[in-house]
């Protein structure tokens, strides 16, 4: 299998991130009892006895965005390159530690979840207590960690795309991938509330992104891969 095939069949995984992610998580939003996205950052579906749907959403997603950077990077150097394959390769494993550590539950979600932070333990109960408490925070850090690292990273991709469109004359495509930088930074750094709702704005507007441009790149493979690779085998 030739570099373009393989990039072709590569890209294909991020046209399939982007509804993979956004139909599981608008479907925990609308089924999981109790959950309210005023409220309730979407991390915290990780929690509960489904938890285990929305960590395998960050997992999966995440592997098909390293793909989609694998393919970035066997593309056409004018398309892919070091710059936008590193760009969404970091964003694939912020997604993949965002689903490996779970966020610090808070709140009332979901419905029965027991927290500990007011157990006032002594003696050799107290030191296991602290333990759990510091690796707890740990993990909900890390999780902090991996989603400003898949927020970021795929605004650089952003970025980066749209200074190679803009390059090959292909303007709509390079406004588009401007535009995405634009809202999705302004949604990820606003520092006036609204959080919640916010990451799940900016988790529409870059998912989206990465389907279309990852559609696109591959057609602009398609384009360029020598008649022989297109001819029906």
């Amino acid at each position: 299998m030739g570099a373009r095939a393989a990039a072709r069949r590569l890209l294909a995984g991020g046209v399939v991130a982007g509804p993979l992610f956004l139909g599981s998580v608008g479907a925990q939003m609308l089924l999981r009892d109790g959950f309210d996205v005023r409220r309730h950052g979407l991390s915290l579906l990780s929690h509960g006895d489904l938890g285990w749907v929305q960590i395998s959403t960050f997992v999966v997603t995440g592997l098909l965005v390293e793909g989609l950077a694998v393919g970035l990077h066997l593309a056409p150097d004018r398309w892919g390159g070091a710059g936008p394959a590193q760009a969404m390769g970091a964003a694939g494993v912020g997604l993949i530690l965002a689903g490996m550590f779970r966020v610090d539950a808070y709140g009332d979600f979901p419905p029965g979840l027991v927290h500990d932070a007011g157990a006032r333990p002594g003696g050799a109960e107290r030191v296991l207590h602290s333990a759990h408490g510091v690796l707890h925070g740990t993990e909900g850090v890390l999780h902090d960690v991996g989603t400003a690292l898949a927020i970021n990273a795929a605004l650089v991709a952003c970025v980066l795309l749209a200074r190679r469109f803009a390059r090959s004359g292909r303007r709509g495509w390079a406004g588009y991938c401007s535009g995405t930088a634009v809202v999705g930074a302004v949604l990820a750094w606003w520092p006036w509330g609204a959080t919640s709702v916010r990451l799940v704005l900016v988790s529409l507007v870059l998912m989206v992104w990465v389907a279309l441009v990852s559609a696109r790149l591959r057609g602009v493979v398609v384009d360029h891969a020598p008649q022989s690779e297109l001819r029906p085998r």
